[in-house]
């Protein structure tokens, strides 16, 4: 473990079938997190780790656990099946990823060790089902675990082994930290613990005194993003909101941001708003929008990542705001109700290929900034931050840029260079878009959302069944008009294309839809090339002869 040289998988002392399935998943050799933790987690010790989002932590994590649970079961003596695997998230989001994780890890194992995940409110019934079969790992939120926990349909006081804490420092900002207390006292006394966390504050230190025994902490000497090389990080001082639109319409109009993106704003109405606007100029976009159930917003994540949009909407507002200290948020910020205090989009969601991440509402927090910045720039893979900033929001940017640069007193926030005079031209599409983006159109447009997800619910589906009218008068209630559209403001003439961008852009231009006459000349043509014919009064010869 002390070697210069770099530990690989195959020298970590691990069961060949997860060997095999950490081939199959094209990993060559461990990140750093790995490298440090897994050893030392087979060793028995307990681990505080800190590492950058995106760096491998679920993994780091999920080995040791595995191997752990396999030689138990290879070695030790026959004991009767039960849960000896906790992992603790703080989303539902993030229960899903970390179950998939470790599923995919145990393919060659999986009717050895069992995962079940309990994060999900609404699937209690088949829960209890599954917990009854004392699956050998449990994931879940704290508060769904301690459900179950106080219902008997979980028992852990005498089985549990290995407890994991995953994105430790969002735990208590979710308002978890009762939960966690109580949860606690449903552990046995011995147990081997990890936390993971991409940052360290005051959350963690408490959670460690709770959770972790005499543990190994590991503060691995690296950047809490990826280095320059790899993701370029740019800030672009935008006058005024105006200028913050009209920037983003330029951006992504004009393709001058390749690829997918996320664009993060602080409100869910920013949410929306955003999207209404960049409809006007026929930008498709989804909002990804805690409100909905978790199997919309994960139906939206699959979509994005198979290139049905290019573009996605978050906000973190809910998650990474003002932390909430032993109680659940209420109401956010104004113009948002409660959403799900389990639905995290910040991280904890598995974005595919993600090239730009733009914050067109700065971070409230430098952690936010940390947690958005790291959806890009994933295994090995390049990416961008474009952060738009107001004059009055310098000062707090420069704060954001002093965490991130720590010893390092370079910039770590490069100007973007734009001109804002060569995109003048595109100004009054911008306004015009703006004003039909009211507060009516936006309220119309969250409604018109939950609309189709009350038609399309299959647990409602019964409810309808015996309430046809209700149905009726749902699918035939007023017609919602979310914005007004304009046609022409889709469409970028090519004299308002400023010169030094036309080498860089390529307007989409439709296709004429051709006359039926038109249609019929050519049919006719094409049919018998030699013969002539009239089109609107002129009659055309072939000039070629045939050979």
């Amino acid at each position: 473990m002390e070697d210069s040289e770099a530990l690989g998988f195959e020298h970590m002392g691990l069961d060949p079938r997860l060997l095999q399935a950490v081939t199959d998943m094209g990993w060559s050799r461990p990140t750093l997190i790995q490298e440090k933790a897994i050893p030392l987690a087979l060793e028995g010790k307990d681990l505080l780790a800190r590492a950058r989002t995106g760096s491998g932590k679920t993994a780091a994590y999920a080995i040791p656990m595995l191997q752990l649970l396999l030689h138990r079961k290879a070695t030790g003596p026959v004991v009767e099946q039960a849960v000896r695997g906790l992992v603790l998230v703080p989303t539902k989001e993030l229960a899903r990823q970390a179950q998939s994780m470790i599923q995919q890890l145990a393919t060659y194992c999986a009717r050895d060790v069992r995962v079940a995940n309990v994060s999900a409110a609404e699937d209690s019934a088949s829960q209890r089902a599954v917990l009854m079969e004392k699956p050998d790992v449990v994931v879940g939120t704290p508060s769904r675990v301690l459900s179950h926990l106080q219902q008997d349909s979980l028992k852990l006081r005498d089985s549990l082994e290995l407890l994991v804490v995953d994105e430790a420092d969002l735990l208590f900002s979710f308002g978890f930290e009762e939960e966690l207390k109580s949860l606690l006292c449903h552990l046995p006394r011995i147990y081997q613990a990890f936390l993971m966390s991409a940052t360290f504050n005051e959350d963690v230190q408490a959670l460690k005194e709770l959770v972790l025994h005499n543990p190994v902490t590991l503060k691995l000497q690296e950047s809490q993003l990826p280095g320059p090389d790899q993701l370029q990080q740019f800030q672009v001082v935008c006058e005024t909101e105006e200028d913050k639109f009209l920037l983003l319409y330029a951006l992504l109009k004009l393709s001058l941001i390749r690829g997918k993106s996320l664009l993060f704003v602080n409100t869910l109405e920013r949410s929306y708003r955003l999207r209404l606007f960049l409809e006007q100029f026929s930008i498709p976009t989804c909002v990804l929008n805690g409100e909905l159930p978790l199997r919309s917003r994960c139906h939206i994540i699959s979509q994005f990542n198979q290139g049905f949009y290019d573009c996605v909407i978050a906000t973190d507002a809910e998650v990474l705001g003002a932390p909430v200290k032993g109680k659940r948020r209420g109401r956010g910020p104004k113009g948002d109700k409660a959403s799900d205090p389990e639905a995290g989009v910040a991280r904890g969601i598995d974005f595919h290929h993600v090239s730009a991440v733009l914050n067109f509402d700065l971070p409230p927090t430098p952690e936010a900034y940390i947690h958005r910045a790291g959806r890009t720039a994933r295994a090995n893979n390049p990416g961008i931050v474009l952060t738009f900033v107001l004059p009055t929001e310098q000062s707090h940017l420069g704060k954001i840029e002093e965490l991130l640069s720590g010893e390092n007193r370079g910039p770590i926030l490069l100007p973007y260079q734009f001109r804002m005079e060569e995109i003048e031209g595109f100004r009054y599409r911008c306004r015009d878009a703006m004003r039909s983006v009211t507060k009516q159109a936006i309220r119309e447009a969250r409604l018109k959302e939950i609309k189709e997800e009350l038609l399309h619910s299959e647990k409602l589906k019964t409810y309808f069944e015996d309430n046809p009218r209700d149905l009726q008068l749902l699918r035939h209630d007023l017609p919602l008009h979310p914005a007004v559209v304009k046609p022409h403001l889709g469409h970028v003439p090519d004299y308002l294309v400023p010169p030094a961008l036309r080498s860089l852009v390529r307007p989409h231009k439709k296709r004429k839809k051709l006359s039926s006459s038109c249609r019929k000349a050519r049919r006719a043509k094409s049919q018998n090339p030699l013969r002539s014919f009239k089109h609107k009064g002129k009659k055309f010869r072939p000039t070629a002869k045939p050979s």
